[in-house]
């Protein structure tokens, strides 16, 4: 059963994202006004050691008042490549520059109201090169054992789906 979209016009818009209003027509017919909202692409990227260990941040969320483990995350730019972008914002959130990156995975965290798409990536190398620039995004960056993932997952230490997703999918390719 699809549902389609006839029309779509925007209600806001700043640089990050349009909050649109659709005409959707069920199967049935019948018309509906549904809200969605269009977002930029966003890279993601983290590293895994020799050790096994996966780099992650801590940081608090105001939106949702909670604490949690992630990986570095941030929009791409007009005309940015995906990897790049990911190579770049773990460089700014960690001060950790990667190596080679690969893609992990392409996730759309709520496709019922928005069309983000947020793609993962993932080197077993990288460098030191200081303090991150963007600091001020965790209070703190650590290299967590990759085998206690599965278990901070469930204990609610990772609240985000993709970087619970991600990190399950890493688990997996490391450890087996």
């Amino acid at each position: 059963m699809r549902w389609k979209n006839l029309r779509e016009r925007t209600v806001y818009a700043n640089r990050w994202f349009r909050v649109n209003l659709a005409d959707v027509q069920l199967p049935d017919g019948r018309h509906l006004d549904h809200f969605l909202i269009r977002l930029r692409p966003v890279a993601v990227a983290t590293v895994v050691n020799e050790a096994n260990e996966v780099l992650l941040l801590w940081r608090h969320r105001f939106i949702t008042d909670n604490w949690g483990w992630e990986l570095a995350a941030g929009v791409v730019e007009d005309g940015e490549d995906l990897a790049e972008a990911a190579a770049r914002e773990m460089e700014e959130e960690t001060g950790w520059r990667p190596g080679p990156l690969r893609h992990l995975m392409s996730v759309e965290p709520s496709n019922g109201l928005t069309d983000a798409r947020h793609h993962i990536y993932w080197s077993d190398e990288a460098e030191y090169i200081g303090d991150p620039e963007d600091a001020f995004e965790s209070d703190r960056r650590e290299w967590v054992p990759l085998k206690l993932v599965p278990d901070m997952i469930g204990r609610g230490e990772v609240p985000a789906a993709n970087m619970a997703a991600a990190l399950l999918l890493l688990h997996h390719i490391r450890l087996g």
